[in-house]
C-alpha cells in the first residue's frame, strides 16, 4: 500500500470539521492486524486489543502552510506490544465514534519496528511535503 490520507479527512478539511493547527490530533501505532479501508473514517473503525500498540499524545508544533501539514517530531514512551507495522494520524476527540481518520502510514523509515520497553519517536518528514499535503 502507500501513505495517504483518509476520503473522509479530506471531506472534514475542506468543510472546516478538521483544524490542523488547533484540534487535538494524535498518532496511534498499529500491528499488522489492522487493515486499511478507504470506508474508515473514525477511530472505532480501527480494532483494540493487540492491534493498537501505543497512542501518542497530542502533537506540538503543529503548522500548515500552502496546504501542507507540519509538526514536531512524536514521542512514545515505554512502548511495549506488538511489532508495529502502521500508524495512523487523528482528530482526537474523546470519543472513538468522532475521532476522525486523517492519514495512514504504512512506509516509514524504521517500519516495521518490534518494541521493547524504550521509547520510539517518530521523525516527519523535512522534505516538501512534510507529514502530508492536501
Amino acid at each position: 500500500m502507500a501513505n495517504l490520507i483518509y476520503d473522509s479527512a479530506r471531506e472534514a478539511f475542506l468543510n472546516g470539521d478538521i483544524d490542523w493547527t488547533n484540534d487535538d490530533i494524535r498518532v496511534i501505532l498499529l500491528s499488522s492486524g489492522y487493515t486499511f479501508s478507504a470506508a474508515h473514517d473514525f477511530l472505532n473503525d480501527v480494532p483494540g486489543g493487540g492491534v493498537r500498540v501505543a497512542t501518542s499524545a497530542a502533537i506540538t508544533g503543529k503548522s500548515s502552510t500552502a496546504g501542507v501539514a507540519d509538526a514536531a517530531n512524536t514521542p512514545f514512551t515505554a512502548v511495549s506490544g506488538s511489532q508495529i507495522t502502521q500508524f495512523v494520524i487523528y482528530q482526537h476527540t474523546g470519543v472513538e465514534s468522532t475521532s476522525r481518520l486523517i492519514a495512514y502510514f504504512d512506509s516509514a523509515t524504521n517500519l516495521p519496528i518490534t518494541p521493547n520497553g524504550g521509547d520510539i519517536t517518530i521523525q516527519w518528514d523535512d522534505g516538501a511535503n512534510k507529514i502530508f499535503k492536501l
